[in-house]
């Protein structure tokens, strides 16, 4: 099993703290051809030998396409592998002098160890960017800081526009239950949620591009 970082958006955050998102989608950074067929799984890419021949190299996790000529590892791992949540905090001392780190996400207060390496940690978050106390973003968390740790269950690939309304919902954009669409009665489609959340995160256009996507499904375990 291994540990990767991935940033989390402060909504992001608390709909996975609500169990209102258990997927992600991330584009892949090398795009099949149009059309191809791709398959996601372990195997052993080609490599050139040291005599010049084209030979099976190390077994890796990640998709393939082409008829096996061409392939991407997934730089998110596999299942069973797990994520940690970079989201923005800061480190703060409470008026009772207990340190510890605030989540920017939902104002989450969690108090360090008393402990002296973690008290050097916390110093060490406490004067990011020279300036004591101001908010650490996500980028930067340290893995230390961590309160959300995500084992991956299933990991795909597919076209953006391709998603379900089921998997929409799996994203975290259901507010059928939201106090605006109790109030009105009316509520905006997963679909048409998900899109407008992409396009926040990618750019006006980036939904009509359609790229091929990981779609990564996980669980929360605890950090």
């Amino acid at each position: 099993m291994k540990e990767r970082p991935m940033l989390y958006t402060g909504a992001m955050v608390r709909a996975v703290l609500a169990d209102a998102k258990t997927m992600t989608r991330r584009v892949m950074k090398v795009q099949p051809s149009e059309g191809s067929t791709v398959t996601v799984e372990r195997y052993e890419p080609a490599i050139v030998s040291r005599s010049g021949e084209l030979v099976p190299g190390p077994e890796v996790f990640g998709a393939h396409w082409g008829d096996g000529e061409f392939g991407l590892v997934c730089p998110y791992g596999e299942p069973g592998d797990r994520l940690w949540v970079r989201e923005t905090c800061r480190a703060e001392e409470l008026e009772s002098g207990q340190d510890g780190v605030r989540y920017l996400a939902d104002n989450h207060f969690r108090p360090i160890n008393d402990t002296p390496s973690d008290a050097i940690q916390w110093m060490k978050m406490h004067v990011y960017g020279k300036q004591g106390g101001t908010n650490v973003p996500s980028i930067h968390m340290p893995r230390w800081a961590c309160r959300l740790v995500l084992e991956i269950t299933d990991i795909r690939v597919e076209r953006l526009q391709d998603i379900s309304e089921a998997d929409a919902i799996a994203e975290g954009c259901d507010n059928s239950q939201s106090a605006a669409a109790v109030a009105t009665g009316w509520y905006e489609k997963p679909i048409s949620a998900y899109r407008r959340l992409w396009e926040s995160l990618y750019g006006a256009g980036s939904w009509d591009a359609n790229p091929y996507v990981w779609r990564i499904s996980f669980k929360k375990v605890e950090a």
